[in-house]
């Protein structure tokens, strides 16, 4: 594969730019911008505009290959982009093209945050794309060396490592293996999980940009040796799209459980959606009633256990009988466990409330409970509350702050064994992981989406629970208070959905499993080698660089 531009005077243009001073001489005191100074920076602004305009619309593209566009081909398109954008560039001039790059890919993507405020949308956006800022330099300093496309993919992956984990917990949307939960790269999930899936996404599309330098100088000379690193570039691109079909995705059931989702609906989208107090509590005890109704009347089959979404008791039933009291009469009309999804007071800390999963049995009442590990920042609480809510006062819309569980969601509702995953939290590798390693046939996952209703999130979160349910070999159910509520198969198929702002019951089987795919056995490890790997070959082409500038200096002398 090509390993340099062939163009000399492109390369000159490049590294003009950011050229060392010369050396000697009075430095020139300080002071307002010379006339010819300020020609160079136009001259520089208008020869990088339409770089720079080609990352934004690469960025933008990349934010279609996500749901709800789900456009994923051009996830390697837009790979390719930043790779040809950022090739033989200085690593100032790749952060800056990756910052193009990534602000409007994120704000395409996190537009759903508008319902919060469009300050937000923005913020958020820019904040993740520094990470990608930094790939871009990375994939600048990387471009000169041998196999540059395998660095590039490793950098992806370590781009999202970071990103995943920092700041505050990190925020992994935006992950390439998210924009291919249904594309040929999903297989290689059960292999070693999103990360390899991300790896193999940017390996294809980097090796598709390596394509391109070859064929623009297929004219010259030895044409044919040009087109030959080429084809093979291609012909490797191509394989590892394809690798994903040699990949066995385990699906066959040890056992099997009927379930129903009750999905009870909200009033009304957006940040108000609670309505009274009671009212989607009620909405959710109502429709579990109905389907009891039709189980006694024979049209419907029976379950053996009943889940209910995050916060579909709007009052903790500890603190509120009328709450308790009607989840109880739902649960004992229905006659078997349900696992309710509610916000329940810190018993020693004032202001702070859990977020949890609660099995309520029809004869023992409320056992045992799961609470989220993974509060979202803003949103469920508010990092340094009493500075910020002085300047935002938005943040004062986020009364109480949400206090963090300390164990894994593996919960016994009635004859399953079933790992609880709320909200957000099946975004991040290390949460899902753990829950199915602590012993999860299947997984839940409960989430309130009424805040981001008819925006493109609840189809985000949707694609993350498709691609965990290949990684993990597990069935996953999605139970939401407005939608999307899903049944998603082991091999990623969603086999039942319920619109968003519907009130229904989903009835299924769905497949309980206790084998373990290599993802679930390698867990973290194959993600910390490839970002290892990424960070190493950044360190490999500093070296390079500085033996370069060395042996310059000596030619010179």
């Amino acid at each position: 594969m090509p390993s340099g531009s062939h163009n000399p005077a492109e390369a000159v243009s490049d590294l003009a730019p950011h050229g060392p001073e010369p050396s000697g001489g009075t430095a020139a005191p300080a002071g307002p911008a010379r006339p010819g100074r300020s020609r160079r920076l136009a001259a520089l602004a208008r020869r990088e505009a339409p770089r720079t305009g080609l990352a934004a619309v690469s960025g933008g593209a990349l934010a279609l290959a996500f749901p709800p566009y789900d456009l994923w081909p051009l996830s390697l398109a837009a790979v390719a982009a930043l790779s040809l954008l950022t090739r033989r560039r200085t690593a100032r001039q790749g952060a800056w093209t990756g910052l193009a790059f990534a602000v409007p890919f994120f704000l395409v993507l996190l537009k759903w945050l508008h319902v919060v405020g469009w300050d937000a949308v923005i913020g958020l956006s820019i904040a993740e794309a520094l990470f990608v800022a930094l790939l871009g330099a990375g994939l600048a300093a990387t471009s000169r060396l041998p196999a540059w496309p395998l660095w590039a993919a490793c950098l992806w992956v370590a781009q999202e490592w970071a990103r995943d984990r920092v700041p505050l917990g990190g925020f992994p949307w935006g992950r390439l293996a998210f924009a291919n939960a249904g594309s040929p790269f999903t297989p290689l999930a059960a292999v070693g999980g999103a990360p390899l899936v991300t790896f193999a996404v940017a390996l294809s599309g980097a090796l598709l940009a390596a394509c391109a330098p070859a064929l623009r100088g297929r004219r010259g000379s030895g044409s044919m040796r040009r087109v030959v690193p080429a084809l093979e570039a291609f012909g490797l691109a191509a394989a590892v799209a394809g690798a994903g079909v040699l990949v066995p995705v385990p699906t066959k059931a040890d056992d099997t459980v009927d379930i129903a989702v009750v999905q009870g609906n909200v009033q009304r989208p957006g940040m108000d959606f609670l309505g009274r107090p009671l009212m989607i509590l009620d909405n959710h005890a109502q429709a579990t009633e109905k389907l009891a109704a039709d189980v006694r009347a024979g049209r419907a089959r029976k379950p053996d256990l009943v889940i209910w979404p995050e916060n579909s008791s709007d009052l903790d039933p500890f603190q509120y009988p009328q709450a308790y009291d009607r989840i109880d009469r739902a649960v004992k009309a229905i006659g078997v466990p349900v696992l309710v999804g509610a916000l329940v007071d810190h018993t020693t800390k004032e202001g702070y409330v859990y977020n949890e999963g609660i099995v309520w049995d029809p004869k023992k009442g409320p056992g045992a409970s799961y609470t989220k590990q993974h509060p979202v920042p803003f949103g469920e609480y508010v990092p340094f509350r009493e500075q910020l809510s002085k300047i935002i006062t938005r943040f004062q819309r986020v009364p109480r702050n949400f206090y963090p569980g300390d164990h894994t969601g593996v919960l016994d509702v009635g004859p399953a064994r079933l790992g609880d995953v709320i909200c957000f939290e099946v975004a991040y590798d290390e949460i899902v992981h753990e829950t199915v390693d602590a012993g999860a046939r299947a997984l839940v996952i409960q989430t309130n989406n009424a805040t981001y209703g008819r925006t493109g999130q609840p189809e985000q979160q949707l694609a993350m629970s498709k691609l965990r349910a290949v990684e993990h070999g597990r069935a996953v159910v999605t139970a939401a208070t407005s939608g999307i509520s899903a049944v998603v198969a082991p091999d990623g198929t969603v086999t039942q959905r319920i619109p968003e702002f519907t009130r229904g019951v989903v009835s299924a089987r769905i497949p309980l499993r206790d084998e373990m795919t290599l993802a679930d056995r390698l867990g973290a490890a194959p993600e910390w080698v490839i970002a290892m790997v990424g960070l190493l070959s950044c360190a490999a082409a500093a070296v390079a660089g500085r033996r370069g500038r060395t042996k310059d200096e000596k030619g010179q002398q």
